[in-house]
């Protein structure tokens, strides 16, 4: 499979960074706070700053909205009982769960302390919101502090490079992702498994990892030139900035080359193109028992 430029067959799943969903606290919102309960929090108990982590699900990341969560997945029993206003969230969510009709997370309600689902990587991570408009020339995806708390609300790829987040917020990325992904209303649904994991990726040699490295470096660093601006703001199609347009089209352009693809064909032929790729990447798995 070399000689076809498309990654080895028997190192293909390996070679590409897995993508998951982020954490899910299923806890009545007992262990998420807003700004102001922070704040009261703090006031009323200071010792647990540090167990209030920043917590991001897509309306957070997308509109620089700022949400906090309880993370107690090191604070041991003598600390949580000196923290009374955090041991009566702790036993809400306890209750929560005990009257919830699934039996799975019933169980749960045995560690009421910690989310029922953790993912949290321990190094920063690629993150792409799991619903976007459709109007968007390009899903914002972005690479996140390890200390921020992931929702499940997106998706994350806890191994994921600079390079990678190169080809994923490239147009050749976007035009599989428009064409492939379901809908929420309108609004583009993101998925791990119907998009990320049917996506074909290309062997890259190391001056196309370098070039797509700085050409998406170059995004995220033109993306800090307007800190007050939200996601939302920056990839509006009217409002986005000519600077970071400039250096979406850069990117896009190197990703396009590196596939193969001429620069001048339009999204619906990017996409049946990386269909076919994938059809023949199925059928070779197939004839040659390698699923």
């Amino acid at each position: 499979m070399k000689n076809l430029d498309i990654y080895d067959i028997n190192s293909y799943a390996s070679n590409i960074p897995q993508m998951v969903k982020g954490s899910q606290p299923t806890d009545g919102g007992n262990l998420i706070l807003s700004p102001d309960e922070r704040e009261e929090l703090l006031k009323k108990c200071p010792q647990t700053e540090k167990y209030i982590r920043p917590f991001m699900g897509a309306e957070e990341f997308i509109h620089n909205k700022k949400r906090f969560c309880l993370w107690l997945v090191d604070c041991p029993p003598n600390e949580l009982r000196k923290m009374p206003p955090v041991y009566e969230r702790v036993k809400k969510v306890r209750e929560f769960r005990l009257k919830s009709k699934k039996i799975s997370t019933q169980k749960f309600a045995d560690t009421p302390t910690l989310f029922t689902e953790i993912r949290q990587p321990d190094k920063d991570y690629i993150i792409v919101p799991s619903v976007s408009s459709e109007l968007r020339d390009y899903i914002p995806i972005g690479r996140v502090d390890k200390n921020v708390i992931c929702s499940n609300l997106n998706f994350m790829i806890p191994d994921g490079e600079i390079y990678d987040f190169g080809i994923l917020t490239s147009r050749v990325h976007m035009a599989w992702t428009k064409t492939f992904c379901g809908r929420l209303t309108s609004r583009l649904r993101y998925s791990n498994t119907l998009i990320y994991n049917n996506f074909v990726w290309m062997q890259p040699d190391f001056d196309t990892i370098a070039n797509i490295w700085l050409s998406a470096w170059e995004i995220l660093q033109v993306r800090k030139k307007y800190p007050d601006a939200s996601l939302a703001d920056l990839y509006d199609p009217l409002a986005m900035p000519k600077d970071l347009r400039d250096a979406h089209k850069k990117n896009d352009n190197l990703v396009m080359d590196f596939y193969g693809f001429d620069r001048d064909m339009t999204d619906t032929e990017i996409a049946c193109a990386l269909a076919e790729r994938y059809n023949f990447l199925v059928n070779y798995l197939k004839e040659n028992n390698l699923e």
